[in-house]
């Protein structure tokens, strides 16, 4: 793995350990020689995780709309700051520089943004591995949807094991490594061919 998006909140959240989630997994990539695609901001998570990085001599690159850039929010000291005309194009962007995507706590666009890439390997559009940071138990009750989900058969277990969810970043990034994609049909009902 040379890159991994790391989907963050632009706020700091209301507990440390958020922010110290970030702080570990940058360290983490930094000793794996493991670059890391966000959505370079400036502020909250997102800005601590590239400052981390970027404390460390690592590489850094930012994706950002022009929109957001017009708000003041870019961060203006990474290693490449990539401006773009909407957020598809930011998303689509970030998945195709990146060899695997871990969700840090965050709000709206931090779920949307993992749900789509997931969705995505989901149908088989790419084989790279998806994981949620469950910083201080943050995604907790999102897991516990997600086995709801495969019990009441609107998701299909092989499919809610591709999403690695770890509390501690070493784990997860060792699950990452090792990660195969399933062989196995979106539709239920259908062979796992």
């Amino acid at each position: 793995m040379k890159k991994i998006c790391v989907y963050c909140g632009s706020s700091p959240g209301r507990r440390p350990e958020y922010i110290e989630a970030a702080r570990f997994l940058a360290k983490e990539l930094l000793s794996r020689n493991i670059g890391l695609v966000y959505g370079g901001a400036h502020v909250g998570i997102m800005g601590e995780i590239a400052d981390t990085v970027l404390e460390g001599g690592g590489e850094v690159i930012g994706i950002i709309p022009q929109a957001l850039v017009d708000l003041e929010v870019s961060h203006t000291g990474l290693t490449e700051l990539i401006i773009v005309n909407s957020m598809h194009e930011r998303k689509a962007m970030m998945a195709d520089l990146s060899d695997g995507f871990i969700a840090l706590p965050g709000g709206l666009g931090t779920i949307e943004e993992l749900f789509e890439v997931l969705t995505w390997a989901q149908l088989g559009f790419h084989k790279k591995p998806c994981g949620l940071l469950n910083a201080d138990g943050y995604y907790d009750h999102l897991s516990a949807f997600l086995d709801h989900a495969v019990k009441e058969e609107f998701v299909k277990n092989a499919h809610r094991s591709m999403l690695i969810i770890e509390k501690d970043p070493i784990t997860l990034l060792e699950r990452f490594e090792a990660y195969e994609p399933p062989r196995v049909s979106k539709l239920l009902g259908r062979d796992n061919t």
